[in-house]
């Protein structure tokens, strides 16, 4: 029975120069370590939050409007 282990979430250019020790593992979505990640080390995924840009929006802005 296999643990399951937390998903640690990495800024993309650490997982590129991690990358002749790490392998990309489909069933999991994630990096492992090579040999030894099925069972033991860190299970890496990129980190997509920080790629989010706050785009300008158009939209009527309604935080700070008063009820009339």
């Amino acid at each position: 029975m296999r643990t399951k282990r937390p998903r640690r979430y990495v800024a993309r250019h650490w997982l590129l120069l991690a990358r002749p020790l790490l392998r990309y593992s489909r069933g999991r979505d994630a990096y492992v370590l090579r040999i030894v990640g099925g069972r033991f080390g860190p299970v890496l995924r990129p980190d997509r939050r920080l790629m989010r840009r706050s785009r300008a929006f158009d939209g009527v802005d309604r935080r700070r409007a008063s009820a009339a």
